[in-house]
């Protein structure tokens, strides 16, 4: 079992007072593991003394703002493949299915593509395998990467890390889609109400025809396809 992943997935969740005292902890797994090279491995833990040394209040909030709030941010993996289409129902109950075949219950509350749901999943899996579905999201990692690094977020540095450990790099063309598409701003609520309200947003290359091709791609990794 991949002590990383569990940890990156402990560090990305929803933070609350265990969390501010685990965060340095999780750093210190990750490092021991030795999956993520030192120069990110300081990054993580300028994330840990964040989240261990900022007021609870202040760290949930903007927790929200960025991936609640913030479309273009959200941890839902699929939520950037297939938007609110209706490919995406299939796709959580294929997710859903495999992890139930490798023995991986789901919570109640939680969607199948949160990212740290995902990473719980990675952490089971043999290395090669879990680096190559780590591949296959990698253009969603990379685009939620570059618009944390444009926020100077703390939390870029979990996206880097797990684009480090990936066995391949990320589909460039699939990137700047990605990032072609408007930055939400959280605080802008009309614009905010506006985008709930209208028809569902396809995120990335076109899935009209066949659903996304990276989703299938990563459905049939996982498979051992």
């Amino acid at each position: 079992m991949a002590v990383t992943y569990r940890a990156l997935s402990r560090l990305m969740s929803y933070p609350e007072a265990m969390l501010q005292k685990e965060a340095g902890v999780c750093v210190e797994a990750i490092r021991g593991e030795g999956l993520v090279p030192d120069r990110i491995l300081a990054s993580l833990r300028r994330l840990a003394d964040y989240l261990s040394g900022s007021d609870l209040y202040d760290v949930q909030s903007a927790y929200v703002d960025l991936f609640d709030r913030t479309r273009s941010l959200s941890l839902h993996l699929y939520e950037h493949v297939h938007g609110e289409s209706r490919e995406r129902g299939p796709a959580m109950v294929g997710l859903i299915e495999l992890y139930r075949e490798h023995g991986l219950e789901m919570e109640v509350s939680d969607l199948p593509d949160y990212l740290p749901v995902f990473l719980e999943f990675l952490s089971i899996l043999p290395d090669e395998q879990a680096a190559s579905l780590i591949g296959e999201a990698a253009h969603v990692l990379e685009a939620i990467s570059e618009r944390l690094k444009k926020r100077q977020s703390p939390y870029r540095s979990a996206f880097g890390a797990l684009l480090s450990i990936s066995d391949k790099p990320a589909d460039q063309a699939a990137v700047r889609s990605l990032l072609s598409l408007k930055d939400d701003d959280p605080n802008d609520f009309e614009a905010l109400d506006k985008a709930w309200a209208e028809e569902p947003v396809t995120f990335g290359p076109d899935t009209t025809q066949d659903g996304c091709p990276k989703a299938q791609s990563m459905l049939n990794q996982m498979r051992g396809g």
